[in-house]
């Protein structure tokens, strides 16, 4: 049996590389999207009653992994990188179908010319990432008392960061154009994006996309300091 699907849109998104987006949805509350609908779904009439809700899910492709296909053992991050489990008890992007599901908020529908897309916060997508399907969030049954295996807690404590002058002073000049970029550097980072085997010790300088801007910085004595705010080349 063969099943096709098609994608109903896109995410236009702040993250246009994998690096730095969150693990899970809902860790950032900054990172601002919007989903783009293909026609016929961005037909208004496919979201009647949809702004009663407050969250929604969002099935979607790992479209970057796509070509690498699939693997029945993956290292979750969660676990430092080198501990080994199946793919079904995990929620890695190399998995058949390279299909994920994340819940976000709801936070508008826009309608222009006829077209509806919705904006969204707390996501976890790259920049173009393919919309499968989306539906509502329903509390009453989608909140469960449940166990979480390895992952029964958030990943905390979170990275202090702060920011080095040079970084302050493009944030200053660009507020404009970039309003809520400082809130969103500092969730992003503080979530320690890092290859989890690299070790306390770290203190590479990585570089972070954001929009088209990359962001520097590094972690010295347990704290991210970033060191430069620039125009992506």
């Amino acid at each position: 049996m063969t099943i096709t699907l098609e994608p109903i849109g896109i995410v236009r998104s702040c993250y246009p590389e994998k690096f730095g987006v969150p693990r899970q949805p809902g860790l950032i509350k900054s990172a601002k999207a919007v989903i783009e609908f293909f026609p016929p779904y961005s037909n208004p009439e496919c979201f009647i009653g949809l702004d009663g809700f407050s969250h929604i899910w969002v099935t979607f492709q790992f479209h970057k992994n796509l070509t690498q296909g699939w693997k029945p053992r993956v290292r979750p991050p969660r676990l430092g990188g080198n501990k080994s489990l199946g793919v079904f008890a995990t929620r890695a992007t190399f998995r058949p179908n390279g299909l994920g599901l994340s819940a976000v908020r709801l936070a508008s529908l826009i309608t222009r010319d006829g077209e509806t897309c919705l904006e969204i916060e707390g996501g976890d997508f790259v920049d173009g990432t393919p919309v499968i399907d989306i539906k509502p969030y329903v509390a009453y049954t989608d909140s469960l008392e449940a166990t979480s295996g390895f992952a029964k807690e958030s990943p905390q404590p979170r990275l202090p960061v702060i920011m080095e002058a040079e970084a302050e002073s493009f944030l200053c000049s660009h507020s404009e154009r970039y309003p809520d970029l400082k809130t969103l550097i500092i969730e992003t980072i503080s979530l320690d994006p890092r290859p989890q085997y690299k070790g306390a010790d770290d203190s590479k300088v990585y570089g972070l996309a954001l929009f088209d801007l990359n962001i520097k910085w590094q972690v010295v004595d347990h704290m991210a300091r970033v060191i430069e705010i620039s125009k992506s080349a």
